[in-house]
């Protein structure tokens, strides 16, 4: 039996020892702006996961919503070359984490990643990831959360003004 993505997300959690509180809106969360319209909280605290293969290694960058990724910076703290850095489409974003653009968590991937967290998600105790669909949304204890995919600490995003 197939197990559909928002349930592998709460699986996921719950192995990794994180309260599994998933939160459905009818209205939709594709966007990080969206998500914290519809959890009532600062666009920041929205993690956007996103899918990167860095020379063929399998990568997600944990980005807060009110940041961009400076692929030059994430590039260097993966060891690659800027343009051995691609981005995934959407095609190679739901093959490699199971999860559609717009609904990628970071938990419970389809095949396994390294995880990069930036080091602005630290400004918040408590952040907001995708469930695996548009529709939903999970809380998390950020340093929690980051630990228990295994993710490392870095400054990834682009320098705000």
């Amino acid at each position: 039996m197939r197990v559909n993505p928002t349930e592998r997300v709460r699986a996921a959690l719950q192995s990794l020892g994180l309260p599994s509180d998933l939160h459905e809106f009818t209205a939709g969360t594709h966007t990080a702006q969206d998500a914290a319209d519809a959890v009532g909280c600062q666009l920041g605290q929205i993690v956007k996961t996103l899918y990167f293969s860095a020379d063929g290694r399998p990568t997600l960058a944990l980005v807060a919503g009110d940041r961009q990724v400076d692929t030059s910076k994430l590039a260097e703290i993966l060891g690659v070359g800027r343009k051995k850095l691609k981005m995934g489409s959407p095609e190679e974003v739901l093959a490699h984490t199971g999860y559609p653009v717009g609904g990628v968590a970071p938990v419970g991937s389809a095949h396994p990643c390294d995880v990069v967290a930036d080091e602005s998600l630290k400004r918040f105790e408590q952040i907001w990831a995708a469930a695996g669909d548009g529709n939903t949304v999970f809380p998390a204890e950020t340093v929690a959360l980051v630990g228990a995919v295994g993710g490392q600490w870095a400054a990834i995003t682009k320098d705000t003004a």
